[in-house]
This record gives structure tokens, sequence and C-alpha cells, in this order.
């Protein structure tokens, strides 16, 4: 595929007039329903988060040519088990929308876990769950008003409505290979026996559960690990979990890559189900690369960061292997400093879908957690990291950059002392269904977390 077809392939634009559908029908619906209308302003209050980023589906009765409407901003037919009249959006980021014989609208809002949501709603005495525990869909009807009705939805690589009734023992597995991923030895002395390793660990998944609901579980092991070295993650997962939503407001989770190891870190995303989408290159002096990777069914998606040259962007980079060459730029040297995110280090930073204002100021009021400056400030796309964790840098690794001239004793000697830019949390909000990134911004907060450039003491527990 050349690099043209890749930008014509996925070449994504905002998408208003799906925006202003799915507004409506929103705000009609929170309107019939005031339990729903609460959360949502709990939502904004408590944890910086809007409701219609929460949203799972919106299911209305199919008249006042709303088909019709849907049809002409862009959705299409996609039947899933148990809903026959399933429209989606293919070119924008945009809740299901169900079309039903009835009077009353539906909505159902993403959670980790429906009895905890209905627990921190206190509303779980009053309800019945419909799904065994830890099977791949579960839900609950959590508020009723006349004609309208809120639905909490848990899924894990399931996109259909019927009742998936897996075994007890399938189950059970589920359980079992997280714990396996949570536990996962990270630390190898090569790197190739390390991805050897987790691609051992994700086959026995994939054996028991199938790839759909083995990629959930590898990515909620994922954001365990990388929530244990990020205050902010831990802090924000705290305030979301009082509402009992957990993270299934994630956006995209974002690796940082060595040139050696890229095509295996590609090759373990795409065992576990997802598919390579555009790719960046964001010029010959920023020097770095990436591919976007997207799971056609749990949704779960990857940037995947790299130092790259001018002349490699031609290649598919994510799958020929890179030759080794001297000296890091901002993405090799992290990887240097912290070892590979598929492996030591863990992911860089988890993006998730926020109030963007909301959050930057009770983050720092509730948390004492400072954002940097946005790195994005487009009408349909704001983002921003939090400041930086700190983590303290192996000896060995410090003595080995120094030896190959990657950085100055000076610099070591800093890193020794503050610690180096390890991870964060992004404060990341979408407008109109925009499901791209912006090169230029990325670019400029990727220059701007280039390990020499910035020093902190380090974090307690680093």
């Amino acid at each position: 595929m050349t690099m043209q077809t890749v930008e014509q392939a996925f070449h994504w634009e905002p998408q208003p007039k799906a925006q202003a559908i799915v507004d409506g029908l929103v705000a009609a619906f929170l309107s019939a329903c005031p339990a729903a209308a609460d959360l949502a302003e709990r939502m904004r209050t408590r944890t910086g988060t809007r409701f219609r980023d929460w949203i799972d589906f919106v299911e209305a009765p199919d008249a006042d040519g709303l088909r019709g409407r849907l049809e002409a901003a862009g959705f299409v037919l996609r039947p899933q088990p148990g809903a026959a009249t399933r429209l989606v959006h293919e070119g924008g980021l945009f809740p299901a929308v169900l079309l039903g014989g009835g009077p009353g609208m539906r909505v159902g809002i993403k959670v980790e876990r429906v009895e905890d949501f209905l627990a921190a709603n206190g509303v779980s005495g009053r309800t019945e769950i419909v799904g065994e525990p830890l099977s791949r869909f579960r839900w609950a009807r959590a508020f009723a008003a006349p004609g309208a009705e809120l639905w909490a939805v848990e899924r894990h690589g399931y996109q259909g409505f019927a009742p998936t009734e897996d075994d007890a023992r399938v189950r059970l597995a589920s359980l079992r290979h997280f714990d396996r991923l949570c536990r996962r030895e990270r630390a190898f002395e090569r790197d190739e026996d390390g991805f050897a390793h987790v691609h051992s660990l994700l086959d026995g998944a994939i054996a028991d559960l199938g790839t759909d609901w083995a990629c959930d579980v590898f990515f909620a092991a994922e954001r365990d690990y990388w929530m244990r070295r990020n205050k902010a993650g831990r802090f924000q997962k705290f305030r979301q979990d009082a509402l009992g939503l957990g993270w299934a407001n994630h956006d995209h989770h974002t690796y940082r890559c060595g040139r050696a190891a890229y095509t295996l870190s590609i090759a373990t995303l795409e065992k576990v189900g997802l598919r390579c989408r555009e790719r960046f290159y964001a010029g010959e002096e920023a020097g770095w690369g990436a591919q976007v990777l997207e799971h056609p069914v749990t949704g779960i998606t990857v940037f995947a960061d790299v130092d790259l040259g001018p002349e490699e962007i031609a290649g598919d980079f994510a799958h020929q292997p890179l030759p080794r060459r001297e000296g890091a730029g901002t993405i090799g040297l992290w990887v240097r400093l912290h070892g590979e995110s598929m492996l030591q280090a863990g992911m860089h930073h988890l993006e998730a879908q926020f109030d963007w204002h909301a959050l930057k100021e009770q983050l720092e009021k509730e948390g004492g957690v400072k954002t940097m400056d946005p790195f994005t400030t487009l009408p349909y796309l704001r983002q921003a990291f939090t400041e930086a964790e700190m983590w303290a840098v192996d000896e060995r690794r410090l003595a080995g950059l120094v030896a190959d001239g990657s950085i100055t004793a000076a610099q070591a000697e800093r890193f020794r002392t503050h610690g180096a830019m390890g991870s964060h949390l992004e404060n990341l909000q979408r407008e109109d269904g925009f499901k791209g990134f912006n090169q230029k911004g990325v670019s400029d907060i990727i220059a701007r977390t280039n390990p020499t450039k910035a020093h902190a003491p380090v974090a307690a527990g680093a």
C-alpha cells in the first residue's frame, strides 16, 4: 500500500450533520429522563467528562424521516444479533443508532462493570442484570421515565445486543488470562524473549476466548500496568469509579517503540486483532513516525511511535524491520531510558475523552495534577498532557547511553538525580465525531517530551 493510498483510505473529517442528529436525539432523551440528566451533570462536575462520550447506543422510534436523515449524514446499516436495525457511522466516532418500533427511547452508556455502575448510583436492588458475570455482554436498565430508559452496557469484544450465553468455564478463563497478563514478566535481558513471552500468553488467551475477547482482556491489563506508574491516571480512574464508570471512555493507547523492536510491537497488536490504519510522519526535523491501529470490534485504537527517517516513510515500516542506526531521537531515547512500552515501560500515555476545560480545572484543584499547555486547539479536537510522571532510570541504562554518546555525562547526572519523563494522561476532547489526529500537534508534543529537555524531582514510588 503506497503512502498516497493510505492517506486516501483514512482521511478523517468532522461530521457536523451526524453530530447534530445524535445531539438532538440525546437532548430529547435527557429532557425525558431526569435521572439521566442528573447523571450527565454528575459526570461533568465529578469526573470532567461528557455524557455523550459515554454513549454506546441510542434507540429511537423510526419516525419523522429519522432513518433517511441518518443515512444522508453517513450512517449505514450494520445489523448485529438482537439489533436488526443498527446503524453506524464509519467515518466518525458516534454511538450506534437503533431504530425501534415503539414510541419510547433508550440510551445505553458504556461502563467497565455493570454491577459497579448500579451500586455507585444506588439502583442495585431495583433492576436485573441481563447476562452472567464475566460474560462478553451484560446490560441493565438503570433509570426509567415515561418513554425514556437509560441502560448500562458492559462489553468485552462483542457488538451485539443478544445474550452471549458464554460457558462458565470460558468466563472463568477470561479472569485467569487477565490475571496472567497483569502479572506477566516484563523485564528480560533480550527484548525478543519478552515478546515471545507475551505472545505465548496471548496464544493461550486467544485459544480460550477468541481474538476479540482476548484483545479486551489484554488492554485492560495494559491500562492497569500504566496506572501503577502514573498518578494522574490513578486519580482520574478513582473519580470515574466513584460513578461506576471505569475507563470505558478511553480513546486511544499510545506506545513508544524502539526501532529494532518496532515490527515485534506491531505483530503483538495484530495478534489480538488490531488492523493498521493511517500512518504519520512529521518531517525530517521531527524525526519520528507512527502507525495507527484499530480493532474492528472493540474499537480499541493504538498510536505506535518510533524514530523514523525521511527515506523510510515510503515503505511499510510497520512490517519491514528498521535497520539499526547511530543515535536516538525523542522516541528512541525514551525507550532506552525506560524500556519498550510493550515490555518494561508500559504505555507512554492513555488518552480518554473528556470535557477538556472541566477536567483540567478539576485535576489541579482536587488532585494537584497540572496540565501542560495544549498541543492541539482545533475547533473539532483539543489535546493536552498532564505533567509528566518522572521515573527513576536504571544505572545500566544511563551507562550505556553515555558510552555510545546518546547523552552527555551531565545529562546522565540530571537523570540520575531527578529522573526522566515517563508517562502522562492525555486530556482529549473531540467534536463532530472527528476520528483523526493532528499531525502538527502530535509532533509538537513529542518535541516537548524529549527526555533531555525537562527535569523534575522523581515522583514518590517511581
